[in-house]
């Protein structure tokens, strides 16, 4: 399926975009933006929201799906002064909402979560006001990594299922459908009052029951927030698209969302997890 619908006409680059771009590069930091290779760069760039990944650039994971580098023998060095410089460039770019995001790192002690706790202080140290998401990986669920977490204070934790259990061996083959449900339950387990979210990416050829089958795992474990959007292949050699997702059948399931009792669910076939961030969790504190 190469061909893409009108729904899915993708914006080019423009000047805020190239030029955040090249700052971003001088900085040396990453966003997931452009590692993912996502669609909504042009906009998201524009209004000024931006995905920072911390850790490194290459994942120890290989997701199917996944347009970032991996190597399972990664051991790369963490440059201990990146809580800081992203710091400034929030402040730089007078951001007001911030989400942190990060490659997996399972050969790291404890999977990266001081290092992402830091992170988060490091920019709510520079500036009270701004409010922080942190999409998480699932850290293993090691021991006090989602403690130190909560403890650094993010606004909203976030962490992907991405796709139904069926699917999980092919597209995510050294993840666990059941561990990320009790990632985000722990959470809620650990401090009721904070705002969770995950994401699923549709057109890998689930059924609308598996759809609505994680929908309700995901309420189960106490998930606040939903975005639905449509999976787009970023090479010949990830995980084929297997269907293109009509405009009609993701507000179907953003319906669906809301009567099982997600707080707020944004759907749409260029919907991403970090999509319009801001205004969900806006939405969902209003609600």
């Amino acid at each position: 399926m190469n061909r893409l619908p009108a729904w899915l006409n993708q914006d080019i680059p423009n000047e805020e975009t190239l030029r955040l771009t090249a700052m971003l590069q001088e900085s040396g930091v990453h966003t997931v933006c452009r590692e993912a290779h996502c669609p909504n760069i042009t906009e998201c760039f524009s209004k000024g929201q931006l995905a920072f990944m911390i850790l490194g650039d290459t994942c120890t994971r290989s997701c199917a799906f996944c347009a970032v580098k991996n190597n399972s023998q990664q051991g790369v060095a963490i440059d201990p002064q990146l809580p800081k410089r992203i710091a400034a460039l929030v402040e730089k770019l007078d951001l007001k909402y911030v989400v942190i995001t990060s490659v997996t790192r399972d050969d790291l002690p404890d999977a990266g979560a001081s290092f992402f706790a830091e992170t988060v202080q490091a920019v709510r140290l520079q500036n009270e006001s701004v409010r922080i998401e942190a999409l998480i990986p699932d850290f293993q669920a090691k021991d006090g990594a989602l403690q130190a977490m909560i403890t650094a204070r993010p606004d909203v934790i976030a962490h992907n299922l991405e796709t139904v259990k069926r699917l999980y061996p092919e597209v995510r083959p050294k993840a666990d459908y059941d561990l990320s449900l009790q990632v985000l339950g722990r959470i809620k387990i650990i401090n009721p009052s904070i705002i969770t979210k995950s994401s699923l990416m549709l057109g890998m050829g689930e059924t609308e029951e598996e759809v609505y089958q994680a929908m309700k795992d995901l309420r189960r474990y106490g998930c606040n927030c939903l975005t639905l959007g449509q999976y787009l292949a970023p090479s010949k050699d990830h995980y084929p698209v297997k269907e293109f997702v009509a405009p009609a059948q993701f507000e179907a399931y953003r319906l669906q969302g809301l009567e099982l009792g997600f707080r707020n669910v944004f759907a749409g076939p260029k919907v991403r997890s970090s999509y319009m961030a801001e205004e969900l969790v806006r939405e969902t504190i209003r609600a």
